[in-house]
């Protein structure tokens, strides 16, 4: 490794007390653990908390259900307040794919039918999109995004396939398998101008944007809280507005049925909701340790630098350029691609995933887009240079092995 990249490396975090970040998590210290953007990893004060409120839900059961929906109307004050969304507008549901599930469920037939997405989108995104065209009598039509593409691009791509039949259009605002932005903002303001609903996927959103809902003009947005926030898993918003936001009802019908949007969302039977009633305490605890701004900034530098010691070690191997051009890179999230003949298929990549931690000492993303794999690097404040290091040195290797073994 040259000198360059080793002053590149960003310090790493620490905390208060001046041990590693790391050590604010209960990650199991025999992997490193390189993919923080899949499931997320959460942070011991916020497990903390939610064994409390666990303990106080299982002492007297009776008490804490009908107490519920209060407590979660006032969890959503807060996490709106982290989102910039305005709490009359949100809901609180398990993961971003339910929440488009809810749109999905509720949408009424609209144009003719069809539902404009990407094939950047997420697959059970997607599908879901695929069921409600066949309910409708419809058709998905899919705009084509070429990986390198800019804002203006893009935009042309997913708008050339908007027309009088669209019912409905659905977008990443960060893609998960190509880690890239798509320009939600203008499409979102000239669907609206057609009078043609938006849903925005924003799963990797919450965290890694500031504001995701900034100058987002948009019908539904939904986003996960438990990747780049780090709250308990199974945590997630549903962002709600305009006329639409009203006939918007939770796939459990509960006895809250008859409340307003979003309160109908707070009841939901016997369902354990201390992940949510929590979530504050996960996104606290990163804001009073390190403040989110520096959080963010640590994670994009360390993302580059991952990508750039990686990616020296995979072209060195390869004698290729491994270098991706995302045309709209986000922060704290990197594409390094893999040598021919690793995770040329979604199946092939999710294969690779599950052999790593046993055979790399490594949890990793490997996605794949177009016939071609990539390795999706994701930071956030635990991580440190030295894991990548790590990666470069003695994963590249043996990914190595693995292509010509596969040829």
């Amino acid at each position: 490794m040259s000198e360059t990249e080793v002053s590149a490396a960003p310090r790493p975090l620490l905390l208060a007390d001046g041990r590693p970040a790391a050590r604010a998590w209960s990650l199991d210290p025999a992997l490193r653990h390189l993919n923080h953007g899949s499931f997320g990893a959460v942070p011991l004060a916020a497990q903390e908390r939610q064994r409390e409120l666990r303990a106080r839900m299982e002492s007297a059961p009776v008490v804490w259900f009908p107490e519920l929906p209060r407590r979660l109307a006032a969890a959503r004050v807060e996490l709106a307040a982290f989102l910039g969304a305005d709490p009359g507008d949100l809901a609180l549901v398990p993961n971003a794919s339910a929440g488009a599930s809810v749109v999905y469920a509720n949408l009424e037939r609209r144009g003719g039918g069809e539902i404009v997405v990407t094939d950047h989108g997420y697959g059970a995104v997607t599908m879901g999109a695929e069921r409600l065209a066949r309910r409708w009598g419809g058709r998905v039509r899919t705009a084509r995004v070429p990986l390198d593409a800019g804002a203006e691009q893009a935009y042309e791509a997913v708008m050339a396939e908007v027309g009088e039949d669209t019912g409905l259009v659905v977008v990443d605002q960060i893609t998960s398998a190509t880690a890239r932005r798509l320009p939600v903002e203008r499409i979102g303001a000239e669907v609206r101008r057609r009078g043609v609903p938006l849903l925005v996927d924003g799963a990797h959103a919450p965290g890694l944007i500031a504001a995701p809902l900034e100058g987002l003009t948009c019908d539904f947005w939904t986003g996960n809280l438990h990747k780049w926030g780090c709250a308990p898993r199974g945590t997630a918003a549903l962002v709600a507005r305009g006329p639409l936001r009203d006939g918007l009802y939770p796939l459990i019908d509960s006895w809250g049925a008859a409340d307003p949007y979003p309160d109908r969302f707070d009841q939901q039977g016997t369902v354990d909701a201390t992940n949510h009633l929590a979530a504050p305490a996960a996104l606290d605890f990163v804001d009073r340790t390190w403040g989110w701004p520096a959080a963010r900034r640590y994670m994009d530098e360390l993302a580059g630098y991952g990508a750039r010691v990686v990616g020296a070690a995979l072209a060195e191997l390869t004698g290729a350029d491994v270098s991706v051009d995302v045309g709209m890179p986000v922060p704290g999230m990197r594409l390094v691609r893999l040598p021919d003949g690793l995770a040329d298929s979604r199946v092939a990549a999710d294969a690779l995933r599950d052999r790593a931690p046993a055979e790399l000492g490594v949890e990793a993303a490997f996605t794949s887009f177009g016939g071609v794999g990539h390795l999706r690097l994701s930071a956030h404040v635990y991580n440190t240079a030295e894991d990548y290091e790590y990666f470069a040195e003695r994963c590249v290797p043996v990914l190595g092995e693995w292509a010509r073994a596969a040829r």
